[in-house]
């Protein structure tokens, strides 16, 4: 499938050759593959992610959206399942271990648990968090409040009609 404002691919391998050459030698092939084989490699690899891009913009397109999002590869891929399969399995990974950063304080080196409860840690935390009395979260929501207001007061001053 063409797309009206196709690129030209650029000239020249798109990705190192010490990558293609690693993932050739894990999938059998020889310790040192040929040059041509790594061209034919790069150019098919290329291909397919371009193509699947434009497959998911016109998906995207039918749904009358300019923006590509996720659901439209999942979409692409529905009828190849150990691809989708491979895809949903990455996305899990990778919400797990952002909710395990979340849930690692780095600042103070220390786990915080969740909404569960505090755990000494925790409280540590958040006792080291205290300016003045107040806590920064605190301070910040009262500013934003503030500002609510402010902006509140200037939309009533202004007269309609």
């Amino acid at each position: 499938m063409t797309e009206v404002r196709m690129r030209q691919r650029g000239k020249g391998p798109q990705f190192q050759s010490t990558e293609l050459e690693s993932f050739l030698i894990a999938y059998g092939d020889s310790d040192t593959p040929l040059p041509t084989t790594i061209r034919a490699l790069d150019e098919i690899v290329t291909d397919y992610i371009i193509e699947t891009c434009h497959e998911a913009a016109a998906v995207a397109h039918h749904a009358r959206r300019q923006k590509i999002k996720l659901d439209d590869f999942k979409f692409m891929l529905r009828r190849d399942t150990q691809k989708l399969g491979r895809v949903s399995e990455m996305l899990e990974t990778d919400k797990d271990l952002k909710r395990k950063r979340k849930a690692f304080d780095t600042d103070e080196g220390a786990v915080v648990k969740g909404t569960d409860g505090e755990g000494e840690a925790g409280a540590a935390a958040k006792g080291a968090e205290k300016v003045g009395g107040r806590a920064e979260g605190e301070d910040a929501e009262r500013k934003k409040k503030k500002k609510k207001k402010e902006k509140g007061a200037d939309a009533r001053s202004v007269r309609s009609g």
